[in-house]
C-alpha cells in the first residue's frame, strides 16, 4: 500500500495530514494509543487496558493485518485508526486522538478516511467495539452513522465492551 498523504483542513481551520502509517511510525502510534487512554485506565481491567494500548511489536504486527492510518498535525501525530477485514465487513480498531488534539475534527478526518477505504473496496459494513465509558467517542460514533448493535463481544479482558455498525452498502 501506498502512503500518499493528504492534506485537509479539520474543522477548526487547521491542516492536517492523514496518510497510511510505516513500520516507523510504530512506536509513535503506540504512544498516541497510550496517551490517548491513560485518562481512563481506572475504568479497565489491567489487561483490558494493555489490550488497549499496545506495544510498539503489537502495532507492528497489526500493521500486518490491515491498513493503519495516522493524523499529523505541524508534523507531529496525533491520531491514529486501523483496521483488519472480517469478510465483507471492515472491523475498525486502536482508534485514537490525543486529547490536545480533541474537538478539531481529527476523528472525524480518520473515519471519513477508512469510510473512504471501505466503501472503494467493497466492504458492506464498518465495524467497531467500544467501551461504555468512552462518552465522546460513542457521541463521535454516533454523528459518523454508527448504531449500536448486539453482535459481538461483550467485554475485552474483563472490561464492559459493545459492538457498533455503519452499513455502506446493500447485502446483496
Amino acid at each position: 500500500m501506498a502512503t500518499q498523504p493528504s492534506i485537509v483542513e479539520s474543522g477548526s481551520g487547521q491542516r492536517v495530514q492523514i496518510r497510511l502509517a510505516a513500520s516507523v511510525d510504530a512506536a509513535q502510534i503506540a504512544s498516541v494509543l497510550r496517551e490517548s487512554f491513560i485518562e481512563y485506565r481506572a475504568s479497565y481491567t489491567p489487561e483490558g487496558f494493555a489490550a488497549t494500548t499496545p506495544t510498539i511489536e503489537e502495532v507492528q504486527s497489526r500493521m500486518e493485518e490491515g491498513p493503519v492510518w495516522v493524523t499529523l498535525l505541524d508534523g507531529s501525530v496525533v491520531g491514529t485508526v486501523a483496521a483488519v477485514e472480517r469478510g465483507e465487513d471492515l472491523y475498525v480498531r486502536g482508534m485514537a486522538v490525543l486529547p490536545a488534539a480533541r474537538g478539531s475534527g481529527v476523528g472525524q478526518l480518520l473515519l471519513r478516511e477508512i469510510e473512504d477505504y471501505a466503501a472503494t473496496r467493497g466492504y458492506r459494513r464498518l465495524v467497531l467495539s467500544t467501551t461504555p465509558f468512552l462518552h465522546s467517542a460513542i457521541r463521535l460514533y454516533e454523528r459518523f452513522g454508527f448504531l449500536r448493535s448486539e453482535e459481538g463481544a461483550r467485554d475485552l479482558k474483563g472490561t464492559p465492551l459493545f459492538t457498533m455498525v455503519k452499513n455502506l452498502r446493500q447485502a446483496q
